[in-house]
């Protein structure tokens, strides 16, 4: 690992038209990962718009890597069903905190850049990176792969350490 650049908080929001893996519905969860970090939300039971509101934290470092999600329904006498994943590169975010110090951003409301849907994300639209008092954060809709239908919500925040030394 190279450089520690923060601390990356994932929330992960919500869920809209999850794929049905039971009977009528599913449990879905959602699990996240950021190389060898994994962290997953709690089973919400028989629904496919689930709320999680649920905030996830990573350490962040060079090389930026790629946040990987998938869900999953929650089975009890079997393997749980995937229901989809998506992929969401984080260079647009860490290049935006970049900026944001070059600029010397640090209150109101700032938006640093744009994202648009490509091969690096599984984006449904174009997503805004903005620094809101001092904080780099970015509002994300994912389109699920691998399945028929479903999106994920994702709020993100970089946390970027303490300047040491500095007076």
């Amino acid at each position: 690992m190279g450089e520690h650049l923060g601390q990356l908080k994932v929330t992960v929001v919500q869920g809209k038209r999850l794929v049905i893996r039971d009977f009528k519905s599913s449990d879905p969860y959602v699990v996240v990962k950021l190389g060898s970090q994994v962290a997953k939300t709690k089973v919400i039971n028989s629904c496919l718009n689930p709320v999680w509101n649920e905030e996830l934290c990573f350490s962040l470092a060079e090389p930026v890597g790629v946040l990987n999600l998938e869900v999953f329904d929650k089975d009890r006498f079997k393997s749980d069903d995937r229901m989809g994943y998506a992929h969401f590169s984080l260079q647009p975010l860490v290049s935006a905190a970049r900026l944001r110090k070059v600029l010397k951003v640090s209150s109101g409301e700032t938006m640093l850049r744009k994202v648009v849907p490509n091969s690096d994300n599984c984006l449904l639209g174009e997503s805004s990176i903005a620094c809101i008092d001092g904080e780099v954060v970015q509002d994300v809709w994912l389109r699920l792969c691998g399945v028929e239908s479903g999106e994920i919500q994702l709020k993100m925040k970089l946390i970027e350490p303490p300047v040491v030394g500095t007076r």
